[in-house]
């Protein structure tokens, strides 16, 4: 039973979060994506998954789409710093509905100093994790996190990107790291074909 306040129902919410996706966070233009690939747009999702409205969106419906696909998980998070809120909105929203459900945030690289982790935050060793992108091109981010979380002993269940590009990520992810990668808007949705 969800504890969550005036949370809309989960169509509802999917639909506002698609209207928030197009309104703040599609940029129109020539630009060089992380993945050193030039196109016509972009999709900053930050300006979404940081914002007062829409971050409790992206824990709602990210959160759903899990739970639909039946993903049994403990913690959320991946590759700083497109994940970090990604991780934080399904965490807030799994604890408004009284589960347990933790974060991590995973390094580009491992520490050279301290404790010398890659996966910072509660222990993942061990446990059911889910590898959360804000939006994905060629799947590069969320399989370095794959790879760094199973160095630390989680057992990785399944990718989850808000925005999939359609330009071979989730192919390349389920390929490599042997996981569903399941995504909540195709660039169809959001009007980017």
């Amino acid at each position: 039973m969800s504890t969550e306040l005036n949370a809309p129902d989960l169509d509802t919410a999917r639909e506002r979060l698609r209207e928030l996706i197009v309104e703040l966070a599609v940029v129109r233009g020539k630009v060089t994506l992380a993945s050193g690939i030039e196109a016509d747009y972009y999709v900053d999702l930050r300006r979404v998954t940081l914002h007062h409205e829409a971050s409790r969106l992206v824990g709602q419906v990210m959160l759903g789409m899990l739970d639909d696909a039946g993903v049994n998980f403990d913690a959320a998070g991946g590759l700083t710093m497109g994940a970090d809120p990604v991780g934080h909105a399904i965490m807030r929203t799994a604890g408004d509905q009284g589960r347990a459900v933790d974060t991590f945030v995973v390094r580009k690289a491992q520490k050279s100093y301290g404790m010398g982790r890659q996966v910072e935050g509660p222990a993942v060793e061990g446990r059911n994790v889910v590898v959360v992108e804000d939006t994905s091109t060629t799947g590069g981010s969320a399989l370095t996190a794959v790879e760094a979380l199973k160095k630390a002993g989680a057992n990785v269940v399944a990718v989850a990107i808000i925005v999939d590009r359609a330009t071979g990520a989730k192919e390349r992810i389920e390929e490599t790291a042997g996981v569903p990668c399941l995504y909540a808007y195709g660039k169809d949705e959001l009007g980017l074909d």
